[in-house]
């Protein structure tokens, strides 16, 4: 099995955090949300996986290059990095890793996260992971006939479809299916809005009896802003708590320090005269002194004192003593 993971955007709607480090690459509840994501899907595949290929922008550097890498050996496999040199949609950024578009695989979109339980069909040439939602003509849908086939895919229905929401995740018994489809997408030069797009790609293998099937997952979780990001780390780490996972390095000192959980405490973390959660991140080497933080996201090496923070998302190697409390500040930021 394959992992494909485009992530060639930096995510412009999380700056300014983004400006110093790829948004698949901020942590939340002490990994970065990629490494979540792989961890999570080959959870829920239960095999071995033999490859990711990561799809990123040639700005990335060497450093985070190494750090996709070793997240894809830390399960077992090999982490292959391709580029995409210009932003021209999922279609094209899927072909971009096309060298790995082969026999079973996944591709999977790197700023969300989710929680499943439901085996995957591999009877069927491919698997869309949908989530039920409230407000389906916020999202693109799926449609299903008689025999719960996925015949249909619809962006932002204004007429009712269904209330399957598409969330970025598929499976494809064969990559090399979608590619030669793909192909045919860019080779026509098949655009929308200057895309192309891999519903495209998954249209055609329908024309052509390709079977399509949904994998109803439980939980889904964005990664697209700040106040979003916040509450995506909040809602993993209770779903961590309640799985028993703990949190809390042995290296951290706690000094008149209260953990209200769940939290993720980093190693050599410092804490003292404060009380930290319910809710809260914290990055190793951080320094905590005479705070209250509850619902926030603090990554590594920073220095916070004399403070209320909620709601907050702060960098790493930044400093903060102040009064505001739904604070966003990124790396190497100063505000005392």
């Amino acid at each position: 099995m394959k992992i494909i993971v485009p992530m060639a955007g930096r995510g412009s709607r999380l700056r300014p955090h983004t400006l110093t480090i790829p948004k698949p690459l901020i942590p939340i509840a002490g990994k970065p949300i990629v490494q979540r994501l792989v961890e999570d899907i080959a959870n829920v595949l239960e095999e071995k996986i033999e490859e990711i290929a990561f799809v990123i922008a040639e700005d990335f550097g060497a450093e985070i290059e190494e750090n996709l890498k070793q997240i894809a050996q830390r399960l077992g496999a090999k982490g292959t990095i391709y580029y995409q040199d210009k932003p021209l949609g999922t279609g094209h950024a899927i072909m971009c890793a096309q060298e790995s578009l082969s026999g079973p695989c996944v591709i999977a979109y790197a700023d969300t996260l989710f929680r499943a339980d439901f085996t995957l069909d591999k009877e069927a040439d491919s698997v869309i992971w949908v989530k039920q939602v409230e407000n389906p003509d916020a999202y693109g849908v799926v449609s299903l006939n008689e025999k719960s086939e996925i015949v249909g895919l619809v962006e932002k229905p204004k007429d009712f479809v269904s209330d399957m929401a598409v969330i970025g995740i598929y499976y494809f018994k064969d990559g090399a299916v979608l590619k030669k489809e793909l192909k045919a997408v860019l080779d026509a030069k098949l655009m929308h809005g200057g895309e192309y797009q891999i519903n495209d790609g998954i249209k055609q293998m329908q024309a052509k009896g390709y079977t399509f099937k949904p994998g109803k997952i439980d939980e889904w979780m964005d990664c697209g802003n700040k106040n979003v990001t916040v509450e995506t780390n909040g809602r993993m780490l209770q779903f961590l708590h309640r799985e028993g996972e703990h949190m809390v390095s042995a290296s951290a000192k706690l000094e008149n320090a209260s953990v209200i959980p769940p939290c993720f405490i980093g190693d050599d973390v410092v804490i003292k005269d404060s009380t930290i959660g319910p809710n809260v991140s914290v990055g190793k080497g951080t320094v905590i002194k005479n705070s209250t933080i509850a619902e926030s996201l603090i990554q590594n090496f920073s220095t916070i004192t004399n403070t209320q923070l909620k709601n907050a998302m702060i960098g790493n190697y930044a400093k903060f003593d102040g009064n505001f409390t739904a604070i966003s500040i990124g790396d190497y930021s100063e505000l005392v």
